[in-house]
């Protein structure tokens, strides 16, 4: 959530700030002006309350000076009754009035960096570099299995009984398909624990209240699934970004300087309805209602979260390239943002059979949109601040390790079988090859 300061130019913020950043993400710059229109409602009703209460203090005085000199003080109570009903009225009008003000605020955007592309189209999202692995720019090799094909000749998965257990891309992974998912997940965690992460494990579902705070709300119907029973009704996360974001709800840095960066290597089991995604990857395990996530989170001083952006996404880039995978690091348009990301990097890598880079890592710095619903301050407020000050929040996948094992599979078949990467063979078994087991792939996998 935006700062409501922001809104007001008195209070040194800047409305026109906020309208051109929601007129680049392609959303409604007169939601400004409604928001300062509710601003001013809302305050108004708390000053009629602050002269209420001044009135009523007024009138405690006097029934205390009567009942002192032991006069009469019954018309100054009933007077003050009166009051008090007013007061309990006008107390329930600012709690509506505040509420309507910050849902307002609430379906705003986050400032749009000024080096983000801005345009309505993800056709004009901008190359910032790429990686080929040997240096030569891969190629298109239509003759090559796609990755569902080749873990299925591997006998790692099972789709056909999936989608008879779970349903629609729902899956079973068997024998090696097993093994080549805990070797990314063994192998992810280690990498991010070199550099300094702190391994945590999240819950895989979340109180609504507390999703709120750091999901989106078009995220709830599109991506998220509701658990029912128990009688609070809970969220399956979609990402380990969301419990850890919230692991420091209410907390305050006080020292940031000694405290943060504080850097989490989350792994999770992930949830997401894809209801937006119908038709698109519905082979294999590119995209699938559930599947593991090494997920980086950061949390560092306002001044520092952009050179952690950086190091974030570097350090998923390293991860790749230590597997051997050409890709290309995309600026992600102003208009395809979430509402909480200021700035957003895809890491897109080559899949030869389909001779198309597809997205594999995502990088967002969120600045302190997430952390003011979650009140993670940093720092103490000192006198003459007009604001509190919180700390940045970014994340950045790792690696989704069944979206990772689709471009190794593509990428390190041979007619025989699948060579293992070399950081993987540790976490394998000692394996750098594991043959096909099947002779044929049926025809409706093709």
């Amino acid at each position: 959530m935006l700062d409501i300061n922001l809104f007001q130019t008195e209070k040194g913020g800047n409305p026109e700030l906020i309208r051109e950043s929601q007129r680049r993400r392609g959303a409604n710059p007169g939601v400004v002006d409604e928001i300062i229109d509710l601003y001013k409602s809302w305050t108004g009703v708390r000053y009629a309350l602050d002269q209420l209460n001044r009135e009523i203090n007024k009138i405690q005085k006097e029934i205390g000076m009567k009942a002192k000199a032991k006069e009469d003080a019954s018309e100054l109570k009933a007077q003050k009754k009166v009051l008090d009903d007013k007061k309990k009225q006008l107390g329930e009008d600012e709690k509506e009035a505040e509420a309507a003000m910050l849902a307002k605020v609430g379906t705003v955007g986050n400032i749009v960096h000024d080096s983000v592309p801005v345009s309505a189209t993800e056709d004009d999202n901008q190359i910032v570099r790429t990686h080929f692995v040997g240096g030569v720019e891969p190629k298109h090799q239509p003759e090559l299995r796609s990755h569902h094909e080749v873990l299925y000749l591997l006998g790692g998965f099972d789709a056909k009984r999936g989608a008879d257990v779970a349903g629609h891309r729902g899956y079973f992974l068997t024998g090696v398909g097993v093994d080549l998912n805990l070797a990314m997940i063994n192998y992810g965690l280690q990498f991010l624990g070199a550099r300094g992460y702190t391994k945590i494990q999240t819950p895989f579902f979340m109180r609504r209240d507390v999703m709120a705070k750091t999901a989106q709300l078009s995220q709830f119907d599109e991506e998220l699934y509701k658990v029912s029973g128990g009688g609070e009704d809970k969220y399956l996360i979609a990402t380990s970004e969301q419990p850890i974001s919230a692991f420091h709800m209410n907390e305050m840095f006080e020292k940031p300087s000694e405290q943060l960066p504080i850097k989490y290597a989350g792994y999770s089991t992930c949830f997401r309805k894809e209801a937006g995604a119908h038709g698109k990857d519905t082979q294999g395990l590119f995209r699938v209602h559930q599947f593991e996530k090494i997920e980086q989170f950061v949390l560092t001083e306002p001044e520092k979260s952009w050179e952690m952006f950086d190091d974030m996404i570097g350090a998923s880039e390293e991860f790749f390239q230590s597997l051997g995978v050409s890709y290309r690091v995309v600026s992600i348009v102003s208009s395809a943002l979430n509402d909480a990301a200021a700035k957003k990097y895809d890491l897109e890598a080559w899949f030869p059979s389909r001779g198309e880079y597809k997205e594999l890592v995502s990088c967002s710095n969120c600045t302190d949109f997430q952390s003011r619903n979650l009140e993670i301050r940093c720092g103490t407020k000192k006198m003459g601040d007009r604001e509190k000050k919180y700390v940045h929040c970014l994340n950045s996948t790792l690696c989704a390790t069944e979206r990772a094992l689709c471009c190794l599979l593509e990428n390190y078949q041979t007619p025989e079988g699948l060579n293992i990467p070399a950081p993987l063979v540790p976490y394998m078994g000692g394996r750098d090859f594991v043959p096909f087991v099947k002779d044929s792939i049926p025809k409706n996998m093709k």
